[in-house]
């Protein structure tokens, strides 16, 4: 009987083959190490990036704070209502309970879509929060935009202290703009302040700095003026009472670099009672151009947090 030798098998070829295969075992280690070593990067990169935005932001907020001042009065008072045209009166007395206390600031979570194109449509998912203080007026909005799996843009638009605020960033490490300043800005971002008021309507009294003209039976203008800047929008009131749209003869749009004056529209639905208000839980804010309105957010109410002075 004739018994194999192992060593028969073990000859060069196989040692090469066996070398061969140790080799390409080694590299695709070393690949794997740098996959994890980039991830890993990647992941603290990211981190770094959103901790560095929520400094900002709360940078921001904090100057929203300093620039605060009580609301007085503090209630409504009585009969504050009755110079006021009818449809406004309607509203006001249905939106506010009888001697509402002043809303002095509020929390606003929503979600919804942005269109990001300032010509054509590219429309994105966004989340926000935002913090409105009634006097002085100002808010901070903080908005997320997935861009595609992994990569988010950030968005701060604000009013503070007489100034507008405006900075998207890439996973907030590469800014894309970066706008501070007074001027007509500051007064579209003043303008914008006032067309969420039915959010938080006491900011609509006049005790509250807020002067209204009637125009019919379902429409009055609105005037608002903070520093050096004034602004005035149209609100339309449908059959409910609430305020259907706030409409502006002209506000800035980028176009190309440059802020063009363009008609502009927010409407707002689907009432709800909130922080005991009556509340609009969606809306939409469009250009209104010669060939048809340009939508540019769609949004909903998804949380709400009231403070009221006291």
């Amino acid at each position: 009987m004739i018994v194999p030798d192992d060593r028969a098998r073990s000859g060069p070829g196989c040692g090469m083959a066996q070398e061969a295969q140790e080799a390409a075992m080694g590299t695709w280690s070393w690949i794997g190490v740098g996959v994890l070593a980039l991830a890993g990067a990647a992941l603290a990169l990211h981190a770094y990036g959103e901790r560095r935005w929520q400094r900002a932001t709360q940078e921001l907020r904090l100057q929203l704070e300093a620039s605060r001042q009580g609301p007085a009065p503090a209630r409504l008072q009585q009969g504050e209502l009755d110079a006021l045209p009818p449809p406004v009166q309607r509203y006001l007395r249905a939106a506010l309970p009888a001697e509402a206390a002043m809303v002095a600031t509020i929390d606003l979570v929503h979600k919804g879509r942005f269109d990001i194109r300032e010509e054509g449509q590219r429309w994105l998912p966004f989340e926000s929060r935002q913090r409105v203080q009634m006097r002085r007026p100002g808010f901070v909005w903080d908005a997320l935009m997935p861009v595609v799996p992994g990569l988010a843009v950030h968005v701060h638009d604000a009013y503070i202290a007489g100034e507008g605020v405006l900075h998207p960033s890439v996973a907030g490490l590469v800014s894309l703009a970066e706008q501070r300043s007074g001027g007509d800005f500051a007064r579209d971002e003043l303008m914008r302040f006032l067309a969420e008021s039915p959010w938080y309507p006491t900011a609509l009294l006049p005790s509250q700095g807020v002067r209204w003209l009637a125009i019919d039976e379902g429409s009055a203008r609105a005037t608002l003026v903070d520093g050096p800047h004034e602004v005035s929008l149209v609100f339309v009131f449908g059959a409910d009472g609430m305020v259907e749209s706030v409409r502006a003869a002209a506000r800035g749009r980028s176009l190309r670099g440059q802020l063009v004056p363009t008609p502009w529209e927010g409407r707002w639905q689907a009432y709800e009672t909130r922080c005991g208000m009556r509340v609009p839980t969606r809306g939409e804010v469009a250009w209104l151009l010669p060939e048809g309105g340009k939508p540019y957010w769609r949004g909903q109410l998804v949380e709400m947090r009231c403070a009221f002075a006291e």
